[in-house]
């Protein structure tokens, strides 16, 4: 449902997106931010086949995720988002996930580039296609960089190649997997509050992942790289 330039849907947490607490997952709450921006391009018509008939395509430059709490199995949630500005290449959209109190329970702020997929470079978006969206009023939280700074000293983890369900629509590694993939070799068990993942390049099926771990007092970085060291996406949990 469209209403104010804003597209919201409701849901309740499933069985399947919970873990052993009985409580979402952060991957389980990003999916649901990603699904209602596809569910609002679709509604605009500006979705999958919108996009591959143009040969455009909006890529995920960044994400800020702020996780309140994590939604128990079986409560109801209201997912909304936004577009708050459109700057050049790049688009700018908020989300939030509130409870039947009508409480943010999570909230994120992400920055997309438009590409152009069959000359694999940035383009503006049409003025048409900007209208469409239209622009909301932003969030009131405080808002991070795009780029994360690496940190100084990291660990070596054992290289993991990418899997079929890793892939998604654009024949790339998914937003979300990335940060799974994070989760996966933290040396323990992390109850993630502000996340951060920057995007440096698409990873395919067949890529080999080559993780590196920074734990540093107030943050954990994660590096995910090709076989040159080079990371595919750079994240950051607190």
């Amino acid at each position: 449902m469209q209403r104010n330039n804003q597209y919201t849907f409701d849901s309740r947490i499933r069985f399947s997106e919970v873990d052993h607490t009985k409580r979402i997952t952060l991957p389980g709450i990003i999916n649901y931010f990603q699904d209602c921006s596809t569910f609002h391009s679709e509604s605009l018509g500006m979705g999958i086949d919108y996009c591959t008939e143009h040969k455009r395509a909006w890529i995920l430059s960044s994400w800020q995720v702020v996780v309140e709490r994590y939604p128990e199995l079986g409560e109801s949630v209201q997912v909304s988002t936004w577009a708050t500005d459109f700057k050049g290449l790049y688009g700018i959209r908020n989300f939030c996930m509130k409870d039947e109190a009508h409480q943010n329970v999570a909230y994120a702020n992400s920055i997309w580039v438009y590409m152009d997929v069959e000359k694999g470079r940035p383009v503006k978006p049409d003025a048409a296609e900007i209208e469409l969206y239209g622009i909301g009023e932003p969030l009131e939280m405080e808002y991070a960089p795009r780029k994360i700074t690496l940190p100084e000293e990291v660990r070596q983890l054992d290289a993991f190649p990418v899997r079929k369900y890793h892939i998604d629509t654009n024949e790339h590694v998914n937003n979300c997997q990335y940060v799974q993939m994070a989760l996966e070799v933290l040396p323990g068990e992390m109850e993630v509050q502000n996340l951060r993942v920057e995007y440096k390049k698409s990873a395919i099926y067949g890529d080999m992942i080559h993780p590196k771990l920074a734990v540093e007092d107030e943050r954990t970085v994660v590096e995910l790289c090709d076989e040159a060291g080079k990371p595919y996406a750079v994240v950051e949990l607190k």
